[in-house]
């Protein structure tokens, strides 16, 4: 098959989260799987696209409402991600350094999914499937179908992936003038709650709608941030696949950004000497357990609660542990975080910053995530396979992927709520397995030989797309 997935971000051209991760590795397994898979995405002005060589593939232009734009799509050379990578450029509009948070997004992603259907519309075959990645580009199912230029398009299977249905592309009814021509009496597609939602749109469009991981699917049938009806309305073509995680980027043994290399034959000296880089970075005591958390400093992944669980634990456990956060986001969280450096044994990074993330994932001890919402979480399988334990909430795909190690089987540590005293006590029985100097190795172990690559989720993708 010829597979197309459009997406706002991919590893490495774009990142902002874990979408750009799956975008970034999926494509790559559905090649080794024998088909061909492409990804085309808006050319962000970000240091890939600056520092890789590209070919011009297409120029053509559109009128969107009463503006006449016209769009370049650019091609990476020399395959380097393992997959054909395309870039849409539209001179002023999808050519800037940040992905989103502009006050033109809504025009920014409908001009984006227009020109990808002007480019295919010019293609002397057809794709078999176009898989769309979150709200950014679920309007592409509705104009394949519904916009009249486009009807050479409308037998052409298409998938919807929601990554985080939180975020749902909400427009006023007049950029619904934006859309190519479209059949009006099918305007009962574009709408949810007297709104378009794009979201909504491609959930009712799309032949078959997947979420990052059979637990998220669940949880939205009972809580979508207002689509719950709808959910249930089209549950017979919704599943979950969890993600998987790029061991060619992911891999203790290879990993370029880490001091030493490592696998789980001798994890307990690759660990220790990764864990004595950080600790001398930071002023830790390598004898103590290293905690991290890594992410988005958002109320989504409870970043708000750090401040007082990491208060408390010190106040309770007293200076038993060192604990190094890196991210960013809520202003108010950053500073909360940074005004308690003071405690000493604690540190905070504001910042992306990849190379830290791998040298964290494979010296810490265990990695927290007490997030309110985790479609599927990658973070949880990164730090498995370095070897660090993993601290969740019970939620999404943090539920379908870390078992409590008090369970048969068991690996991590598992708790009910985004609240202080949920992550304190998790902390302190992480606390007393790191006492433990015959457990720990064993579950490290235990946790490297969970298989977790792409290759059966990017086979329960190609299933996915055969079933229609």
């Amino acid at each position: 098959m010829e597979i197309i997935h459009v997406s706002a971000e991919c590893y490495p051209m774009a990142k902002a989260g874990g979408l750009a991760d799956v975008v970034g590795a999926l494509p790559k397994y559905q090649q080794d799987l024998g088909h061909i898979a492409k990804v085309v995405m808006p050319m962000h002005r970000t240091k890939f696209l600056l520092e890789n060589e590209w070919e011009v593939a297409h120029k053509g232009g559109f009128t969107m409402g009463s503006t006449y734009m016209e769009f370049t799509i650019i091609k990476e050379k020399t395959n380097k991600l393992g997959f054909d990578l395309y870039c849409v450029d539209i001179n002023g509009l999808l050519d800037r350094e940040n992905i989103y948070s502009y006050d033109d997004d809504t025009e920014r992603f409908v001009a984006f999914q227009i020109a990808v259907l002007e480019w295919i519309n010019q293609w002397e075959h057809q794709p078999d499937i176009v898989h769309v990645h979150d709200h950014h580009t679920a309007l592409i199912p509705f104009m394949m179908q519904n916009s009249f230029v486009y009807g050479r398009l409308s037998n052409i299977k298409t998938v919807l992936t929601i990554h985080n249905a939180q975020y749902q592309g909400w427009m006023n009814w007049e950029k619904a003038t934006y859309l190519p021509a479209w059949d009006t009496w099918k305007w009962g597609l574009l709408e949810w709650d007297k709104m378009v939602n794009p979201l909504a749109c491609g959930i009712k469009c799309a032949g078959r709608v997947s979420t990052v991981s059979p637990g998220y699917m669940k949880e939205l049938f009972l809580s979508a941030n207002g689509l719950e009806g709808l959910f249930n309305m089209e549950a017979a073509k919704c599943s979950g696949i969890i993600n998987g995680i790029d061991y060619a980027v992911w891999d203790p043994a290879t990993d370029t950004y880490i001091l030493d290399n490592f696998s789980v034959k001798d994890e307990e000296t690759g660990k220790e000497l990764n864990k004595k880089k950080l600790c001398d970075d930071f002023g830790f005591d390598i004898k103590l357990p290293l905690f991290v958390f890594i992410g988005r400093l958002v109320g989504e992944k409870a970043a708000d609660v750090l401040p007082g669980a990491i208060t408390t634990a010190y106040t309770q456990y007293g200076k038993t542990f060192s604990f190094l956060i890196l991210g960013s986001g809520d202003k108010t969280v950053e500073a909360q975080l940074q005004a308690i450096e003071q405690i000493g044994y604690y540190n905070t990074q504001i910042s992306y910053n990849e190379k830290l993330s791998h040298q964290m994932y494979a010296g810490a001890d265990f990695l927290l995530m007490p997030s309110r919402v985790e479609p599927c979480g990658l973070n949880q399988l990164y730090a498995l396979r370095y070897g660090t334990m993993p601290l969740v909430r019970r939620t999404g795909g943090l539920q379908d992927t870390v078992t409590d190690f008090g369970d048969t089987g068991g690996y991590g540590i598992c708790f009910n709520q985004a609240t202080v005293e949920d992550i304190v006590h998790a902390m302190g029985r992480a606390i007393e397995v790191y006492k433990n100097k015959k457990l720990l190795p064993q579950l490290r172990n235990r946790m490297m030989n969970i298989e977790s690559s792409w290759e059966s989720s990017a086979q329960k993708y190609i299933d996915l797309y055969l079933s229609i």
